[in-house]
């Protein structure tokens, strides 16, 4: 029996993995939007255009595509505020990604949001991967806001950056949470405002 042509097993390999994307793209969507507990197989396959029956073919449980999921969903954040400091002067950094995140767009946009948000008080009943990707998650952006410190690499700036995601997360849950849109503008606005001396440490006169 002859061997497949390899531009035809390039091809179907090819195929396959933009299809395994396409399914971890839907579903990083979905458990932003209705949570680990609300994300089926059948509807993300529905939703990616795909077959229940395919679902095996690139992954073993519903557990491993969740996990991708939320690690696509995880990098997907990173990448969003990446993309907020890269177009700001260094000095300016922290503070365009707290106003970035406590934006009222972000406010609104749930499926394409913060995955700590939308999914934290569910991660800890989950699996041990997502649990694994959501802890790397949290720690890189606390690495990363600390970057983003007039004072990086000074005593107190990885401390700072963990009060800061603190507060930006417990923010924007709270704003979702409550049904009075002037509360919730009114905990994001608090939380800029505090927030600041965080992004602009006061430096001690010597």
């Amino acid at each position: 029996m002859r061997n497949a042509h390899p531009t035809k097993v390039n091809a179907r390999t090819a195929a396959k993995e933009a299809s395994h994307d396409r399914i971890v793209s839907v579903a990083a969507r979905a458990i932003r939007r209705s949570g680990y507990s609300g994300t089926g197989v059948a509807d993300i396959m529905k939703e990616a255009g795909l077959t229940h029956g395919a679902f095996y073919a690139h992954f073993a449980s519903r557990e491993a595509m969740l996990a991708e999921a939320a690690t696509r969903a995880c990098a997907d954040a990173a990448a969003l505020a990446a993309g907020v400091v890269a177009g700001v002067p260094t000095e300016q950094a922290l503070e365009s990604m707290v106003r970035s995140y406590l934006s009222p767009e972000h406010l609104e946009q749930v499926e394409m949001g913060c995955p700590l948000v939308a999914l934290g008080s569910e991660t800890v009943r989950q699996a041990p991967e997502i649990r694994r990707a959501t802890t790397r998650h949290i720690k890189e952006t606390i690495d990363f806001v600390a970057r983003q410190s007039p004072d990086w690499g000074q005593p107190g700036a990885h401390e700072r950056a963990m009060v800061a995601l603190a507060t930006m997360v417990g923010t924007l849950l709270l704003a979702r949470t409550v049904d009075e849109p002037a509360l919730a503008d009114s905990l994001r606005e608090a939380a800029i405002k505090h927030l600041a001396p965080v992004a602009a440490p006061a430096r001690t006169s010597t």
